[in-house]
């Protein structure tokens, strides 16, 4: 499978980058700064510069050949532009119509609730967390997951993570409309797992679960 990665050199973006390789896909990253990813990744992988924000940049990155998206791009709190990840999606989702891509596999949050959730007083206080303390991230996770749901006629999928940790890949973990909290954990690694297997499994299309263990 030919699989383009946006927001490969970050904590998820890279362990998605290394377990496709690992899946045996193909792989295409854009990326800002190649410096950033490890030479022996790099020599392995078609590295565009460019920017998820211009349209042009990504369409360079996606074409008639790509079959799926990964999307891992990570919001800065304090740096990160207004909506960077839901304006990045715009771009993508129009190339992605330009050369007939539909599989978009990407990272939301667990602090956007959705209506198939366990609502909990745990959700309720993340959601209460995000929206004070990370209300930047939580913000943009919200308008994305709104301009996914209108796009309802492409294979979207993803998952939730509440925190994410370094760790090594259990390949176990919880996938569902699960109750969770503040408390809830997934490592990069298996988060990563779990968008990697979603490329090519339809199970939780247009749905987004939590990831949790």
């Amino acid at each position: 499978m030919k699989v383009t990665i946006f927001g490969s050199t970050g904590d998820l973006g890279i362990q998605c980058l290394m377990q496709a390789l690992d899946a045996g896909h193909e792989v295409t990253v854009l990326v800002r700064t190649p410096e950033k990813l490890p030479k022996i990744l790099a020599s392995k992988i078609t590295v565009i510069t460019g920017d998820a924000l211009l349209f042009d940049d990504v369409m360079h990155s996606i074409s008639e050949s790509t079959d799926a998206i990964l999307f891992a791009i990570g919001v800065d709190e304090k740096t990160s532009p207004q909506d960077l990840c839901t304006n990045a999606t715009k771009n993508i989702i129009k190339a992605m119509r330009s050369n007939d891509v539909s599989r978009f596999v990407w990272c939301g949050g667990g602090s956007n609730i959705l209506k198939e959730d366990v609502i909990t007083f745990g959700s309720k206080f993340v959601r209460w967390y995000a929206e004070v303390f990370l209300k930047h991230r939580h913000t943009d996770k919200e308008h994305q997951i709104s301009l996914l749901e209108e796009n309802d006629d492409l294979d979207w999928i993803g998952v939730r993570p509440l925190q994410m940790k370094h760790g090594i890949k259990k390949e176990k973990y919880q996938l569902g409309f699960n109750a969770y909290s503040g408390f809830s954990k997934i490592t990069f690694s298996d988060c990563a797992h779990a968008m990697i297997n979603m490329l090519v499994d339809d199970t939780w299309i247009r749905k987004s679960p939590i990831i949790q263990y």
